[in-house]
């Protein structure tokens, strides 16, 4: 109904609809929802923002996310759309280039304790650069591997190079 409102003459690409309903709901809540819109025969783009939905206060008293629950609302946004055939968009995360201790977990393993350290955020917690750029990377294997399970098929040998030709391949 509300895509039929937003857009009555139902041009591919004008809507995006964008879920924030955390790693805990995200794989149940998400499929009928998509059923809906794609029975609607709207051509809508799918967006995941695993930030909001996964936001808590932390036993320390600070507005903090976990990376865990947004890496994992990410993929459960990936599972619905490749069990349903549809196209995931995009995702939107909230992050920075800075230094900062604002989001639990990650490689860097952010406590509760760890919060005090770096927590400058004005508003609402961010990635730092270093979880920022681990999500990046599982965002891509995951693309990899749920919409793209035969990429390494797909994927031409290596140029390598060689005295007589300036690039062959190797097979």
């Amino acid at each position: 109904e509300y895509v039929e409102r937003l857009d009555p003459r139902n041009q591919p690409g004008r809507l995006t609809l964008i879920s924030r309903m955390g790693n805990q709901k995200v794989r149940d809540v998400l499929p009928a929802i998509v059923e809906k819109v794609e029975a609607s025969g709207h051509k809508v783009i799918w967006q995941c923002d695993p930030m909001h939905g996964n936001t808590h206060e932390s036993s320390t008293g600070y507005k903090t996310r976990h990376f865990d629950r947004i890496v994992d609302e990410v993929q459960g946004f990936f599972e619905v759309h490749r069990r349903l055939g549809t196209h995931p968009g995009g995702i939107h995360i909230e992050l920075t280039g800075e230094d900062v201790t604002e989001c639990l977990g990650g490689a860097q393993e952010i406590s509760d304790d760890d919060l005090a350290g770096r927590y400058e955020t004005a508003c609402d917690p961010r990635l730092n650069t270093q979880q920022s750029l681990e999500l990046a990377f599982l965002v891509a294997e995951m693309l990899r591997t749920e919409f793209h399970p035969r990429y390494d098929a797909l994927v031409p040998e290596p140029l390598h190079l060689d005295q007589e030709h300036l690039y062959r391949r190797t097979s």
